[in-house]
């Protein structure tokens, strides 16, 4: 093997591995919890669980805003943004070192550097209506005279 040969075959194997879409893939698992479980959760995207606790492969790029639903409860909406954190930035940045524009081009459409937040998404459910708090009283209880 000729120097010319092994010194391509590094590039693209630097090139390769430094690319995020294909150290770290195009989708993410989000996890999407309620307390109590069984609620519904829907996105203004594609996705959806019908009870939780759920798990989906979100595509990395994208941003959403998960509704958690369930009888007797309030509805809760929570958004779920992307930023850059940790290897997505290493891998970004190693497209940059092996001069992979191209790979830069491709991280940045796919969102490959990209990871959601928050994950896990977390719905505290509040009870719809509701009882009166028990610390309230009315009146004298049984067996005590008014004042």
């Amino acid at each position: 093997m000729s120097v010319k040969s092994i010194s391509t075959a590094i590039l693209i194997a630097a090139s390769v591995g430094a690319c995020g879409s294909i150290v770290r893939g195009t989708t993410e698992p989000v996890s999407f919890v309620s307390v109590p479980s069984g609620a519904a959760m829907t996105t203004d995207k594609k996705y959806a669980c019908p009870t939780t606790p759920c798990t989906l492969e979100v595509e990395r790029s994208d941003e959403f805003v998960a509704t958690f639903t369930k009888p007797g409860f309030h509805p809760q909406s929570i958004p779920v943004r992307t930023k850059v954190v940790g290897k997505g930035a290493a891998g970004f940045a190693g497209n940059v070192l092996a001069g992979g524009l191209i790979g830069m081009g491709v991280d940045a459409y796919t969102g490959a550097a990209m990871d959601h937040e928050p994950n896990p998404v977390i719905a505290t459910m509040r009870p719809a209506g509701g009882a009166a708090p028990q610390s309230r009283r009315r009146g004298p209880g049984p067996g005590e005279a008014g004042m």
